[in-house]
């Protein structure tokens, strides 16, 4: 079945030149403090969607398991360089749009600046649904077309699309903003309930960040990202919502502990037919049912084409 194109950073240094030498210090800064606020203090297995070079993969440390998943194996592998390779990171190239996870599996997931790259984004975000545990924590970040620069250039009639309106924006081949009640509604339909709402990046603005030190923006950014509970004017939105239908329980009413595998293949099903129990070889995992192969070489799950 076809899906929607993918914006693929294959052998992109997008690291390097976007975020170590790209001037961004002070965004950086300013998510972490985000998802500090909004991360639940621990869990068994987390689920990164574009993790990239694993930018923000050390800030998920109370998770006994990371699984990393990323289009690109580029970016993959300068995660691994980064956060090297054990039995608590796993790294996996795959479709958001063709999760290759068993439904229910994660108590966690987040997706950081990810979604402006989703031409079709309530389908990814029914992916992302599909394979969380009820109660589950699911962080979003996504482009805010209902941001303040985008409302004066409006009202100046120097921009031709309305930042009211509900529908996404493509500014630019696969990047596109969002209005914020649409995604409320999407996460909505899903069966999420919104626990939070940060507003972040206030001061993207090139002088200010040329005169303030990267550290001091952010501690400043960090005493506004409250507001977004009230209004979200700013270039980025980080949403914090739980799959409705409480958390797994025994029969007295106690959370279950549930045992992660130390095989991380037990994690996979099919993207091609949705078998789980995938044979593990030497170089590829193959599904037992429609017998298609997976390409597995140096650490990392390639799920994006068969072999």
């Amino acid at each position: 079945m076809p899906t929607p194109p993918v914006c693929n950073y294959e052998g992109s240094d997008y690291q390097t030149s976007f975020w170590d030498q790209g001037g961004r210090e002070y965004e950086d800064r300013a998510e972490a403090i985000a998802l500090k606020r909004m991360l639940p203090k621990g869990g068994r297995l987390m689920l990164e969607l574009g993790a990239g070079a694993g930018r923000n993969t050390p800030r998920y440390a109370g998770f006994e398991r990371v699984v990393l998943l990323d289009y690109s194996t580029t970016q993959l592998e300068q995660a691994q360089a980064r956060l090297g390779r054990s039995e608590r990171y796993v790294y996996v190239a795959a479709d958001v749009y063709r999760l290759p996870f068993l439904d229910g599996l994660f108590d966690a997931a987040t997706m950081i600046r990810t979604l402006h790259h989703m031409a079709d984004a309530p389908k990814a975000l029914a992916q992302v649904r599909n394979v969380l545990q009820p109660g589950a924590v699911f962080i979003l970040e996504f482009a805010n077309k209902l941001n303040l620069k985008a409302i004066l250039r409006y009202w100046l009639g120097r921009q031709k699309w309305s930042p009211f309106t509900l529908e996404p924006v493509e500014f630019a081949e696969l990047n596109f903003d969002f209005h914020p009640k649409a995604i409320r509604n999407w996460l909505k339909d899903l069966g999420f309930a919104i626990e939070g709402t940060l507003t972040v990046s206030h001061f993207r603005v090139g002088w200010m960040k040329r005169l303030i030190p990267p550290r001091l923006l952010a501690a400043l950014d960090g005493l506004f990202q409250p507001t977004g509970a009230w209004f979200q004017l700013t270039p980025s939105v980080f949403v914090k919502a739980k799959v409705e239908g409480g958390v797994l329980s025994s029969s007295k009413g106690e959370r279950l502990k549930v045992d992660l595998p130390s095989d991380p293949v037990a994690l996979f099903q099919c993207p091609e037919c949705g078998s789980g129990d995938l044979l593990e070889k030497a170089d590829h995992l193959q599904c037992p049912r429609c017998e298609a192969k997976w390409a597995a070489t140096n650490g990392i799950y390639d799920f994006r084409a068969k072999i």
